[in-house]
């Protein structure tokens, strides 16, 4: 069977368009889901945490307020920026008092003899002055505001060790030597306890029926017979035997019909809806796909037998 040219360029026209359809929804169907926010591993894992006192210090190369130059990192004096006595340079991690969190990074060495009396971070004194609520005197490289407070207990997070010398570990003095020694035996990062589930109480035990009181014994008058004991059966009381009654047969009330047919829909709207599984979607869609590819296809061919007729009754007539 032979089409006319105007035709068969819509037929192919149709076809390209109905496969080119189909390969996109085939496509679509076979990507991965995109993964949600939030769900990747988390940036900063914790490889030592504890507590200690901390001081602060400004050291801006000045001479002013105990400085004692430029920092034995190189970097110039800035905020995040902390001493240790004993971690390597430029380690890394955070801060927390009183709830306020705030990161560092190692920079410095110090304190030098605070350091023997459990002063193991010399915090920079714009970050302490945030901790604590005053403020940076620049002319005096000291803190204002937060009542005299000099030292202060912080929580510290490790979460990178700096490459070279120090120890990589909980702090020691500064007097120890450990700043100038490479340490290749890091602390193990803390792990993280589980807390057990509580276990379920176990039920009460019923508690046992009181048994009757067994009968008092009554006493006569002087001369008289012996006293008797009441008969305990009269204490006693008598156990009824339940009757047996026939459960009679309740007749089925006739339900209307709309009545029934709305308690049916009920029914079936309450029922829970399985969502469709990934391989069901896939196939809808394609099946969707082709249709609308066919539909397509026959929009076209449609087209081109209808103008075709039409020119030949235009022809004839």
């Amino acid at each position: 069977m032979r089409f006319p040219l105007g035709l068969r360029n819509r037929l192919v026209a149709a076809t390209l368009l109905g496969a080119g359809i189909v390969t996109s929804a085939g496509v679509a169907s076979a990507l991965p889901a995109a993964a949600e926010p939030g769900t990747g591993p988390s940036s900063q894992v914790a490889l030592l945490q504890g507590s200690t006192k901390a001081s602060y210090f400004w050291d801006d190369s000045s001479g002013r307020a105990g400085d004692t130059g430029l920092p034995a990192s190189g970097k110039p004096m800035q905020k995040g920026m902390i001493a240790s006595p004993s971690w390597p340079l430029f380690t890394e991690g955070y801060l927390i008092y009183n709830g306020k969190k705030a990161k560092f990074f190692v920079g410095d060495r110090g304190p030098g003899v605070p350091s023997s009396s459990g002063v193991m971070i010399d915090i920079d004194a714009k970050t302490f002055a945030d901790l604590t609520g005053g403020t940076f005197n620049s002319g005096t490289l000291g803190v204002d505001g937060n009542g005299g407070m000099g030292h202060i207990k912080v929580d510290y997070v490790i979460t990178k060790w700096g490459d070279g010398a120090g120890k990589k570990n909980y702090p020691v003095a500064f007097s120890t030597g450990a700043w100038g020694r490479v340490d290749r035996n890091p602390a193990k990062p803390p792990q993280v306890v589980l807390a057990k589930p509580e276990q379920p109480k176990k039920a009460e035990e019923p508690k046992k029926a009181e048994e009757p009181k067994k009968a008092e014994v009554v006493a006569e008058p002087k001369g008289g017979a012996a006293p008797k004991a009441a008969p305990a059966e009269a204490a006693k009381p008598k156990a009824v035997e339940p009757k047996a009654v026939e459960p009679k047969a309740d007749k089925p009330k006739a339900v209307p019909t709309k009545v029934a047919e709305s308690r049916r829909t009920t029914t079936l709207d309450a029922a829970p809806v399985a969502a469709p599984a990934p391989a069901v979607r896939s196939a809808v869609s394609t099946l969707g796909a082709i249709s609308l590819a066919a539909l397509g296809g026959a929009a076209f061919l449609y087209t081109g037998m209808t103008g075709r007729f039409r020119r030949k009754a235009a022809d004839e007539s």
